[in-house]
């Protein structure tokens, strides 16, 4: 996607051919800095400090993670010490794991010479699917949006919740593809974006993917989208996912599930947005089943921000002292979910939905 006229991709093989290089997001928005993963420590301190974040490119930060660690130690050991050491570092994205299990599923099948360069050419392959996957989802997003706005006959108005743009995948995004589509397809789309505590990813991330590629957009605090959609100023709601299960029920940065009511007690239509690779086919209640991350209070106690001066300083937000927690992500349940947008279609958020779209998974079940 562009950033002042010029595309980037948020990952892909450095100059030297033995290395990645990232956009680091912990940067954003005010610095844009690209960083070099040479190792598998460094592509799983990379994931797990969020330098690199987003179900879909974790997964493909993973199997290039993977492929980085072989080079230093191709053996059998050294497979599964790369695959359990990057596997740890954030345990609610599915897509981590799918990606390392698909590069891993015929390594011990090749020479240990030819080890670190089949799965650099793996990973490589991984990321190019994720491409093409995400724009699918926002052409087939991107219908939706068109026959709304055909029925509304006005600006649409779109709220979106953490970041599910091309920031969290390797191009395009997943809840932000259709509106890229619609937008480069001259329909009027305006976003909303809810700032996403604590981590403010909205706030960041979103707002400057879609400043840097001119789409129209209102940041607002996390508790607005709510009071917006009882005055009528919220069209649709599209968030993303980083694990759907097979019954339809999706996780999503921690807030999804209160947009979601809201959104039903309202009769907005609210969609997820996600790749294949997002759905976990071995799970049918997302509430019960799905492991949440509970990350560092300070991300909650403690604020970093851009100083009047261009300085930047952390400031602490919580009375010292007070115990913090920190969910980061949360279960929409499915009878919430008009409908999951996927690389293949628009699927109804139940199993018969799903599987329609995906029939080679009754045979797997």
């Amino acid at each position: 996607m562009n950033i002042d006229g010029t595309p980037y991709r948020t990952i892909l093989p450095a100059a030297d051919g033995a290395s990645v290089e990232v956009i680091d997001q912990t940067r954003l928005p005010f610095a844009f800095e690209m960083k070099r993963l040479a190792t598998l420590d460094e592509a799983a301190v990379a994931i797990r400090t969020m330098i690199v974040r987003g179900a879909p490119l974790i997964g493909v930060t993973a199997a290039y993670g993977l492929a980085l660690g072989l080079r230093r130690d191709a053996s059998d050991a050294g497979i599964d010490h790369a695959v359990e050491t990057l596997a740890a570092t954030r345990p609610t994205a599915i897509n981590l794991r799918w990606a390392l299990d698909r590069v891993a599923a015929k390594l011990r099948e090749v020479e240990v010479s030819e080890r670190a360069a089949y799965a650099f050419a793996e990973a490589g392959r991984i990321a190019e699917e994720d491409v093409e996957s995400c724009h699918a989802i926002g052409r087939h997003g991107a219908a939706i949006l068109a026959d709304l706005h055909e029925a509304k006959g006005r600006r649409l108005n779109v709220l979106t919740h953490c970041n599910a743009g091309w920031l969290a995948t390797v191009d395009w995004g997943t809840a932000l593809a259709p509106i890229y589509v619609a937008h480069e397809a001259g329909i009027p789309v305006h976003v909303y974006v809810d700032e996403t505590r604590p981590r403010n990813q909205g706030a960041a991330l979103t707002a400057f993917e879609l400043n840097a590629h001119g789409v129209p957009h209102t940041v607002i605090a996390d508790n607005a989208g709510g009071h917006l959609m009882q005055h009528g100023e919220i069209d649709v709601c599209i968030v993303g996912s980083d694990r759907t299960t097979a019954s339809g029920d999706v996780c999503n940065k921690i807030g999804t599930y209160l947009k979601a009511l809201a959104a039903s007690d309202n009769r907005i239509p609210f969609y997820a947005a996600l790749p294949f690779s997002t759905i976990d086919w071995t799970l049918t209640d997302g509430v019960a089943q799905i492991p949440i991350e509970e990350r560092d209070g300070r991300e909650v106690s403690h604020l970093t921000g851009r100083l009047a001066d261009g300085g930047f300083a952390t400031i602490e937000v919580v009375s010292p002292g007070s115990p913090v927690a920190n969910p980061a992500f949360d279960v929409t349940p499915a009878r919430l979910v008009t409908g999951i947008i996927t690389e293949r279609g628009v699927a109804s958020a139940d199993a018969e939905g799903l599987l329609a779209l995906y029939p080679e998974r009754r045979s797997a079940a």
